[in-house]
């Protein structure tokens, strides 16, 4: 399935045109507008975010910095090509989820591989958890094993599509448990609703879609790296399946070979937008966990990932 999925992708950006960005030679950075390239639609927790970075920087400069949503039906890696195609001067800027660097290398994209990317740092982690409603018969996902184990029940997961990285590491995680799904389907509304509906026992979501019946779900398990503020008590997938600590995350990231000075005043701006007020407001209202992890860290972090999504993909016999 993963191999077939990745030949698609990868047919579907051939035809995708790079962005091109010169700036005056010798200019000190910056000195014309700066495009945050967002391979997504609008209105999600890294469009957002973003646009709070792009706003502080247009503050800071004095410049115009704006953002622009490339979503495709290949997924982020179209618009990650147009960053890779851009020049290496800081006008051209990608914000990208853990699959650019993690997976993009891998999908058959000759712009892609090898990764034409480095970090300018890493800002959110996604609110994913594994959740089902508090009359179930298991709170936590060792009591979910053993109950399929010892009843045989048939037990429906629902998910925002099987190649999506949360739920690979859902269904790597009964491996690792030793149980299997009952069914398990592809859903484009995962919330409340959905869980009281009966349509699926246990649902892998972000937490933003639960916090309107949070009285009324157990979180069986968080895919972060980090408590999430609005649960910090949940416990994390890694606590029972330590080789699946994957961290679904977003960051900045420019071509390789962009000027040291340009990526410091890209991060500088980004890690003052993380402590801003605004920002605090959207993790409250949302779960989206925050911060500023600099690209040393953020390096490591993709190596990490690496390693996991390498551990899943054998699991999952992929």
């Amino acid at each position: 399935m993963q191999k077939a999925l990745l030949a698609a992708l990868a047919a579907a950006v051939t035809c995708s045109s790079p962005l091109i960005a010169a700036g005056p030679a010798g200019a000190e950075y910056p000195e014309k507008p700066v495009s945050f390239v967002v391979p997504f639609p609008p209105g999600d927790l890294e469009d957002v975010l973003t646009r709070m970075i792009a706003e502080d920087f247009q503050a800071k400069y004095g410049v115009a910095a704006a953002v622009i949503n490339k979503p495709s039906d290949g997924g982020p890696f179209p618009g990650a090509v147009d960053v890779a195609g851009s020049k290496a001067d800081g006008y051209t800027v990608g914000s990208f989820v853990v699959d650019i660097p993690v997976i993009g290398p891998e999908v058959g994209i000759p712009a892609l591989n090898p990764n034409p990317f480095e970090p300018v740092g890493i800002f959110l982690t996604y609110p994913f958890v594994i959740a089902t409603l508090k009359d179930a018969p298991y709170d936590t996902m060792a009591e979910l094993a053993k109950h399929v184990k010892d009843t045989g029940d048939g037990v429906a997961l629902g998910h925002f599509g099987a190649f999506l990285l949360p739920t690979q590491a859902t269904l790597a995680a009964a491996k690792v448990m030793g149980f299997e799904w009952g069914a398990e389907a592809a859903n484009d509304a995962l919330d409340c609703n959905t869980l009281a509906s009966g349509d699926f026992d246990v649902v892998t979501t972000t937490m933003q879609q639960l916090l309107p019946c949070l009285d009324k779900v157990q979180i069986l398990a968080t895919i972060t790296d980090s408590p999430i503020p609005v649960i910090p008590d949940a416990p994390q997938l890694s606590s029972v399946a330590p080789e699946l600590k994957l961290s679904l995350w977003n960051g900045l990231f420019v071509p390789k070979g962009t000027p040291q000075d340009v990526k410091d005043k890209l991060a500088a701006v980004a890690k003052e937008t993380m402590v801003s007020e605004r920002a605090r407001k959207l993790s409250a209202d949302t779960g989206a966990i925050l911060y500023w992890k600099d690209a040393a860290a953020s390096g490591a972090q993709i190596e990490a990932d690496k390693a996991v999504v390498s551990r899943v993909n054998t699991l999952l016999g992929q």
